[in-house]
């Protein structure tokens, strides 16, 4: 049996076949929109092969048969096969800025009237099928994927270009399977929060360097950052208090089977303070846990 199953779903356009190829390169075999009703067999014949790393990928094109996948993964899972479940996302300013780079046609594009369509929206037998906007295709596809996003370690990739999406792939496949991986994300609050964060901290209250001259052109992660925030009372006592919550829960979340947890810490330009503290806390974390670490607006 396969000991490895990376399962990869997510929107239409935030970038599967980029997560697909980079997965390609760490030696997984790859497939691409497999019915949802074949993963069994095919999980099987790739035992048969004597395969030990397989990466699928799903999507809204099989709508009709995505309801199969829960339990054909707990199936798999009582063979003892470590399956890592990755959800891409994007948001629907973006993924409209790609179909229209890409002139594509949405997979959800074609219905037909209400009085003609099946329990998912999808068309029947009509002979007369009309088209859905854009919009309104994301939308029901953020509908009909819900059930696997909950189940899965989501990605957004509206600000990743297609190698800083490699790269994280590369991360978080490259950690041990059987191990839980704790992320640590820098962010910044007027850029959005990270919809693929468990848990979100807010520290834009902490003495800021961006006023600094000295500083303002360097991020946390240089010298003389990490040194000014270091004499601030305020800045350890937020990390001290970040790290025991931290602590405090990860073995619970490691008893449910949990694969990646993600901490993202935000504040306003998401170059000094959260920069710091995700470096910090990334650092203490790596002796006991699979750690892994992220800067958003840095560029990796």
């Amino acid at each position: 049996m396969s000991s490895e199953l990376v399962l990869i779903t997510g929107m239409s356009g935030s970038g599967k076949s980029v997560a697909l190829h980079a997965l390609e390169d760490l030696g997984y075999y790859c497939v691409d929109n497999l019915p949802p009703e074949l993963l069994i067999s095919f999980v099987d014949l790739e035992n048969k092969l004597k395969a030990e790393k397989v990466a699928i990928a799903m999507d809204v094109r099989s709508r009709g048969a995505l309801h199969l996948v829960p339990a054909q993964l707990k199936k798999l899972r009582e063979r003892n096969i470590n399956i890592r479940l990755l959800f891409l996302e994007s948001n629907t300013d973006t993924l409209v800025h790609r179909y229209s780079e890409t002139r594509r046609r949405h997979p959800l594009s074609q219905s037909t009237p209400p009085s003609t369509a099946n329990p998912t929206g999808e068309s029947g037998n009509s002979s007369n099928p009309s088209i859905r906007n854009l919009g309104e295709s994301i939308e029901l596809e953020r509908e009909l994927l819900a059930d696997l996003r909950e189940m899965s370690h989501i990605i957004d990739t509206s600000l990743l270009k297609n190698s800083k999406l490699q790269s994280y792939i590369h991360a978080l496949i490259g950690a041990p399977a059987a191990a839980l991986t704790l992320m640590f994300e820098s962010f910044a609050f007027k850029r959005g929060i990270p919809v693929h964060a468990d848990y979100v901290f807010d520290v834009r209250m902490l003495p800021n360097p961006h006023y600094e001259s000295n500083l303002k052109s360097l991020t946390g992660r240089d010298a003389p950052v990490s040194h000014w925030l270091d004499q601030h009372a305020s800045v350890q006592a937020m990390a001290q208090q970040i790290s025991q919550f931290v602590s405090n829960w990860l073995p619970a979340l490691d008893e449910d089977h949990r694969s990646y947890v993600t901490v993202a810490i935000g504040c306003t330009g998401g170059q000094h303070r959260s920069v710091y503290l995700v470096e910090k806390l990334a650092t203490e974390f790596s002796t006991n846990w699979v750690t892994l670490k992220r800067h958003r607006e840095l560029g990796d």
